[in-house]
């Protein structure tokens, strides 16, 4: 057993979360990282035993065009930042888990910019994949090479040579030494060669007890990353799909097969496979905005936390934020947060309290982090399993239905069952509980001898509609003053409409032009104007409008 086994991880998109410009300007060092410090207590207060915080390291934009890996990202302050945060989290009992970034470089990095100053003569050229000097790219530095997603800002490293792997090791080292890290979690790890993880993962066994490597997969055989040579878990997007699309289609079937085929895929253990369960992230659509009926919101997050894995909920959806991709920009997926507004947003809040009491739950019942699974009930509409562990047994029941549905199903080595959110104790007869479920909604009933107090019900009863407060776009209105109806240029017009290549224009131009390239993803606010205006850097300006999509 590990920390890891019983994790209930809260997942920090930094740079979004503390509002930092989209672009970095590499001036002094803005303290925006320990913003979050008074957080890291309500985050304990609501279940949480561990934080996903990343990127984190100085990048040029998104914080996956890594510059420095050795250095907080001077949006976000300093080392010492850094060092401070992760102190805190410990004091809390809070594990800390970065982003990894191995697979590829930004082009500001030191190795990208020697080639590029030495070109055939820069002991970094074989550091990247498939440098070609013959070639060409979209920056026109005069040759090409391998890069991640199609995009050249991302430049791909080459994870066979030894210098390569020496060096991230080493940062790795730092990582654990400067910042007494928990674990890893590795950027885009289905691309990622691997003999490279291996390694990685004898890299872990070494530097800290239990240091937990968990890999960022879309799909496919989980089990070929997920084993005692690689990784201890990846993304379960598999369950990510199931969880939000069984709901949306009333139908619990893709549900219960999802979990039944990664736990086959576990050998039918529950040491087999232990994935990293979400329902919305940095990447996808919040997961109130994906659900057509708002309420099932309960049955969603009761199934995240007792289904077979670790789960996670990304900053924000505790309370039910909204965001949704628009025009490719994923900036409402990862808006700013202050402290006054997580308060305002989770006091007497329903999801909110949903999220705290199933943490509880969760942490509390070793059979929901160490449990097998077993199917008991599924229909369309209604689904009901067991978690067993060391004779202990409990059972989760949802309801997708807008009626209640009664449930008759088989209890072990109890006389009582408790609801873990309702209080509601039934007995045990003839070796069967029967429940009331209630519409849209889901319970966790809990042995009472599981149980040292009575439990305290909690309303589950939400509205459609969520109060004014709790919105991304209120958050907005709190924090800055949104202009809109402003024109938009098509981006192909942006380079034709002072006639000359973006290298060729000046400062005060590619600052115009950005601000238009902006105007297309949505409303740009008077805090990103200023961002723009800030950063007088040409280079600068020149990748910051060519990282446009």
């Amino acid at each position: 057993m590990a920390w890891y086994d019983e994790g209930i991880f809260y997942h920090i998109y930094p740079l979004g979360m503390t509002g930092a410009p989209k672009q970095n300007s590499y001036c002094e060092p803005e303290h925006r990282l320990i913003t979050l410090l008074p957080f890291v207590s309500r985050i304990k207060n609501l279940g949480f035993n561990a934080i996903y915080i990343g990127p984190l390291f100085e990048s040029v934009g998104h914080g996956y065009e890594t510059t420095d890996y050795k250095k907080l990202d001077t949006r976000l302050g300093t080392n010492e930042d850094l060092t401070k945060f992760v102190e805190e989290c410990h004091n809390q009992g809070i594990r800390v888990i970065l982003d990894g970034v191995f697979n590829h470089t930004g082009r500001d990095f030191f190795a990208f910019e020697d080639i590029r100053r030495n070109r055939e003569n820069s002991r970094y050229k074989d550091w990247y994949c498939h440098v070609n000097f013959y070639g060409n790219n979209e920056y026109n530095d005069g040759f090409s090479y391998d890069n991640w997603g199609g995009y050249d800002l991302l430049a791909k490293l080459n994870q066979h040579h030894p210098d390569v792997r020496a060096y991230i090791c080493d940062v790795i080292r730092f990582w654990v030494k400067e910042f007494d890290i928990d674990g890893i979690r590795l950027d885009a790890a289905d691309v990622l060669d691997f003999s490279y993880m291996q390694m990685l993962r004898q890299l872990a066994n070494e530097v800290k007890p239990d240091f937990w490597l968990m890999g960022e997969v879309i799909h496919g055989d989980y089990i070929r990353w997920v084993n005692e040579n690689t990784l201890h878990a990846v993304t379960n997007y598999h369950l990510h799909k199931a969880l939000y699309s069984g709901h949306n289609d009333h139908n619990y079937f893709e549900i219960a097969h999802t979990v039944k085929r990664l736990y086959e895929m576990g050998e039918n253990s529950p040491d087999g496979l232990k994935l990293y369960n979400f329902v919305d992230n940095h990447d996808v659509e919040r997961i109130y905005t994906k659900l057509n009926k708002k309420s099932h919101f309960v049955p969603v997050h009761i199934l995240l936390y007792t289904l077979p894995g670790v789960p996670s909920v990304y900053y924000g959806s505790e309370f039910g934020i909204e965001g949704k991709k628009q025009q490719g920009s994923d900036d409402s997926l990862r808006p700013a947060i202050s402290y006054e507004q997580y308060i305002l947003a989770t006091q007497e809040n329903t999801l909110t309290n949903l999220i705290s009491r199933l943490g509880k739950i969760r942490t509390e019942t070793k059979a929901l982090s160490y449990g097998d699974y077993k199917e008991l009930l599924l229909t369309n509409r209604q689904y009901a399993f067991a978690r067993n562990y060391n004779g202990e047994s409990v059972i989760v029941t949802v309801n997708n239905s807008d009626d209640d549905y009664m449930m008759s199903l088989p209890a072990q080595n109890t006389e009582e069952y408790v609801g873990g959110l309702s209080g509601i104790k039934v007995p045990v007869k003839d070796g069967c509980i029967s429940v009331n479920v209630q519409a849209n909604s889901g319970e966790v009933w809990l042995p009472v001898c599981l149980t040292g107090e009575v439990v305290k019900p909690i309303d589950l009863n939400l509205a459609e509609k969520k109060p004014e407060t709790v919105t991304a776009e209120k958050s907005a209105e709190i924090s800055q003053t949104v202009k809109e109806n402003e024109p938009i240029v098509p981006e192909k017009d942006v380079e034709k409409k002072v006639n000359k290549p973006f290298e060729e224009m000046t400062v005060e131009e590619l600052q115009e032009a950005i601000l238009e390239r902006m105007k297309q993803n949505g409303p740009v606010t008077e805090q990103m104007k200023k961002d723009v205006f800030e950063n007088i850097y040409h280079n600068s300006l020149v990748t910051w409008i060519k990282s446009f999509n």
